[in-house]
């Protein structure tokens, strides 16, 4: 095919996507705002499932996926459903998840990749479905790496971004673990960008056709998974949570057309997919982007991580941001809250020093889900019922990134990520104003006492309570934390 006609032909689909319901009802905002992307924050994770639910039944050409974790629970179940269903309407269905969490998923994704309109590709693959310890055994630098982007795009006209996977626990649904989490829809010129860079992930060297690993499913398989996900869909707790979905204002909004945006400015930051073999330059990567798109902080810098394990590089580089008078304030979990540990024995080596340069730190306190019931979780995973997911930061209240991107090595070296930066003031006073009301209210304040000793503070009942040791955490939690601390791990977290 000439170039010439390969143009023609793109437009051609470029308009024929356009004709699309999605890329009618958003066509007038996209019109009135030239140039700009209509943002819309999604922090309560009901509203996020909804969002996800009703982009596949409005499809009507394309649904490009790419997950890190896919669970087979109520939730995952049911996504999986809408995009088979949306397969038998027409739409072209492509599936890509990092095969590190798609354990006991084989049969599924076989089922769903038989489907004349759903292709499935599993990044990274392990050789070894049954036993991956194997890999880890004998292919250690490579399955070390994974692929941590997340993204749902329909027509290639609306897109959700951000850091919840696919399960229960990222949507509200869950009993045992539910995550405070945080994606943004978007529609405008900063999709093309994401359908763009999920085409670089699908054709990379890393993304395998999952026909290729996965044993041959049966002639029945696809039946048989409709048959699960409608069992799945009459479930007493399903219908529970259905019936919560649609008492949810953003369904309604959403399905009236009447969901308002922020227009601002957004772009799209992503790693290199080489970076899963090692391969991306500095610049390629995700966090040198955002350092050239975001510049350096003036006055402000708020962050939310879950997972934040800064290195003694990034300790002095925040320290020298304090000295010349930027006020910063950071969000992380409790070890409480945590559900990795080890992950949170790499923070706490570095509380000290942060908070002499002068950073203030909050701690996400444990606390109950929807259904008011506390649990404890065993092992050394921490003890959680609600823990902090969202990765998120705001700079001089002008700017915002919202992603996958944990401030941790793992996001920074071997994992590849994505997420927005959005010129949006509005956004970051959201953000701010979370710092200065709500944070502190769901939080410990971390701080030093007179001795230079670390201690945590909280509001209960009208008047502050001080800790002088981690709270809500037994004895051998935090032994096991301060051990995993002297171990040279950092670079693996």
């Amino acid at each position: 095919m000439t170039e010439g006609r390969s143009a023609a032909v793109g437009e051609s689909v470029a308009a024929e996507v356009r004709l699309t319901a999605l890329g009618l009802a958003i066509l007038p905002g996209v019109a009135a705002h030239p140039g700009l992307s209509g943002v819309r924050a999604l922090p309560d994770g009901r509203d996020a499932f909804a969002a996800r639910a009703l982009l596949a039944n409005a499809a009507e050409r394309t649904l490009d996926v790419q997950y890190y974790i896919w669970h087979a629970d109520i939730t995952g179940t049911l996504l999986f459903d809408a995009l088979r269903r949306a397969a038998d309407r027409g739409v072209q269905v492509r599936l890509l998840l990092d095969d590190n969490n798609t354990a006991g998923l084989d049969p599924v994704l076989a089922a769903l990749d038989t489907h004349a309109n759903i292709e499935v590709r599993l990044f990274n693959p392990f050789l070894h479905r049954r036993w991956r310890v194997l890999d880890y055994l004998g292919d250690f630098g490579r399955v070390n790496r994974r692929m941590h982007n997340k993204s749902f795009t329909a027509d290639g006209q609306v897109t959700i971004v951000g850091g919840r996977n696919v399960g229960d626990e990222y949507f509200g649904a869950g009993h045992d673990l539910l995550f405070v989490d945080l994606d943004v829809l978007a529609v405008g010129p900063v999709v093309r960008e994401v359908s763009a860079d999920f085409e670089r992930y699908w054709t990379s060297e890393s993304a395998y056709p999952a026909r290729k690993l996965l044993p041959r499913a049966s002639p029945d398989s696809l039946a048989e998974t409709a048959r699960t996900a409608a069992l799945v869909e009459c479930s007493a707790e399903a219908l529970a949570y259905r019936e919560a979905l649609g008492r949810s204002s953003f369904v309604s909004d959403l399905l009236e057309r009447e969901l308002a945006f922020d227009w601002a400015a957004t772009t799209m930051v992503s790693d290199n997919p080489g970076k899963a073999l090692g391969h991306a330059r500095d610049d390629e990567m995700l966090w040198s982007k955002l350092k050239a798109r975001i510049g350096t902080p003036t006055r402000r810098l708020e962050m939310i991580s879950p997972y934040f394990v800064p290195e003694a590089a990034s300790v002095e580089h925040f320290a020298a941001l304090a000295r010349s008078g930027v006020k910063i304030s950071v969000l992380t979990n409790s070890l409480e809250a945590t559900d990795v540990a080890p992950v949170h024995a790499g923070y706490a080596k570095r509380r000290k020093p942060l908070l002499q340069a002068g950073v203030t730190i909050f701690e996400m306190k444990r606390a109950p889900g929807a259904d008011g019931v506390e649990r404890k979780r065993s092992g050394g995973s921490g003890s959680s019922r609600s823990s902090l997911h969202a990765k998120t930061f705001s700079v001089d209240h002008a700017r915002v990134f919202v992603g996958s991107f944990n401030f941790d090595p793992r996001s920074a070296r071997l994992n590849t990520e994505l997420g927005f930066v959005i010129d949006s003031p509005a956004l970051a006073q959201e953000i701010a104003a979370a710092f200065s009301e709500r944070i502190p209210e769901r939080s410990y304040r971390v701080g030093l006492n007179e001795a230079g000793r670390l201690e945590w503070a909280e509001r209960k009942e009208g008047r502050e309570v001080v800790y002088d040791r981690e709270p809500g955490a037994g004895f051998w939690l935090r032994l096991a934390v301060w051990l995993l601390g002297r171990l040279p791990l950092e670079w693996l977290l």
